[in-house]
């Protein structure tokens, strides 16, 4: 593989690997008071059906 292609392999695998890190540490990281406040259960979800 030539010079131009070790650099697209690694900016490709970098970029996704740095973005599976974010994701990863805003996940085990955010806060339970954060948590509730976003959780809904299935009947706390309006869809405006008739029954």
């Amino acid at each position: 593989m030539e010079t131009g292609g070790w650099i697209m392999m690694i900016l490709s695998v970098g970029t996704v690997v740095s973005l599976f890190g974010w994701c990863l540490f805003r996940v085990l990281t955010l806060a339970p008071e954060e948590a509730e406040d976003h959780l809904h259960g299935e009947l706390d979800i309006e869809t405006h059906e008739k029954d």
